[in-house]
């Protein structure tokens, strides 16, 4: 083989190599961005659905709940929040009313109607309203959490494999002479992205740290104010 020949293979080999390196450091930081978008949505969903957890739980004990052990387990397994139904009395009703054009609290004043308390099930009652939503990934329909997805909630969906929980938080906080109930509950960035290119991860987290007081993480609600929003939304 002639040193012409061979020296016109090796510069097309390292045309290729360079043109190889140049596409991948270009589309390394978008395949990057990609799976930081997609981690950011799947814990946006766990988040959403744990905040659901902790309102339904405020509203039937009084109260936020610091523990996942404690939230999940009083909420799958209580009998515990009270529903007020109304009953209507029809063999009270005079003949030619009609009670759904009557307001209620003539109703209730006239015997007509009886408001009725029961204790239900937290959760029974939450998927019963459609507040557990999540979107099966087999048939692409909405669906509600299954008891097995409530229990799993506290775990960070990445990195896949391992059984990182988010970190939850409850408390009272003062505000205007009163303490008002708070809880918060989050996960770090190093946390969930801690298996993707180390150097693009330090990189996301400085950018982020930029903006002033923002959290390098995502989260819902916040121990310092009363506030149950989400830093995603």
């Amino acid at each position: 083989m002639k040193v012409k020949t061979i020296i016109q293979i090796v510069l097309a080999v390292a045309i290729v190599g360079l043109a190889y390196l140049v596409y991948n450091s270009i589309q390394k930081p978008m395949r990057f961005d990609n799976e930081y978008t997609k981690r950011r949505d799947a814990c946006a969903e766990k988040l959403k659905s744990i905040r659901t957890l902790e309102e339904a739980y405020k509203l039937t004990y009084g109260t936020y709940c610091g523990s996942f052990d404690t939230l999940i387990n009083r909420l799958m397994t209580e009998d515990s929040m009270k529903v007020v139904s109304k009953v209507n009395n029809y063999d009270k009703i005079p003949e030619g009313v009609d009670i759904n054009e009557v307001p209620e609290s003539e109703a209730i004043k006239n015997g007509w109607t009886t408001r009725v308390e029961v204790f239900v099930n937290p959760i029974a009652k939450l998927r019963e309203d459609k507040k557990l939503p999540i979107v099966d990934a087999v048939t692409g329909k909405t669906r509600q959490l299954t008891d097995e997805e409530i229990a799993n909630l506290r775990f960070v969906p990445y990195p896949k494999g391992e059984k990182n929980e988010f970190q939850l938080q409850a408390g009272l906080l003062e505000k205007s002479g009163f303490m008002v109930p708070v809880f918060e509950c989050k996960v770090d960035m190093e946390v969930l992205l801690k298996d993707l290119d180390e150097q693009l991860v330090v990189n996301k987290i400085a950018e982020i740290h930029e903006v002033k007081d923002r959290y390098a993480g995502w989260k819902v609600g916040d121990m310092t104010q009363a506030v149950t929003d989400g830093n995603f939304e």
